[in-house]
């Protein structure tokens, strides 16, 4: 079965099919600047005028979000193990003692015994 998984071709596993999406998205975005010159917009404020201005500020608004993610990861990144380090902090690891009990209760209960006072 773990062959099958290993052997299984995904959509774009393919870097034909990886090209040919990107085909598309280029002539979609060259139609829509096409548009520009055929469709006759409505504008309300003097900037919507400019030819190409919503593609300018979609371009621009994204490198404005990613260039905010990059500084918001500064104060809200974790260590990799931090979730690890937690989860130590609540459950710490049981000493040699409590462990020797721990497996000397199993044993015990694997015998049968069920360590009742009565």
């Amino acid at each position: 079965m773990a062959k099958q998984e290993q052997d299984k071709q995904y959509l774009f596993d393919n870097p034909k099919n990886v090209k040919r999406l990107l085909y598309i998205v280029y002539a979609i975005c060259l139609i829509l600047v096409l548009l520009e010159f055929v469709i006759n917009r409505h504008v309300y404020h003097s900037w919507e005028s400019i030819f190409a201005f919503y593609p300018i500020y979609g371009f621009v608004g994204c490198v404005v979000l990613v260039f905010v993610a990059k500084w918001m990861r500064i104060f809200l990144m974790r260590d990799e193990d931090y979730y690890d380090k937690l989860e130590k902090k609540q459950h710490p690891a049981p000493t040699k003692k409590e462990s020797a009990d721990i497996v000397s209760d199993e044993a015990e209960q694997a015998q049968g015994g069920n360590n009742v006072d009565a």
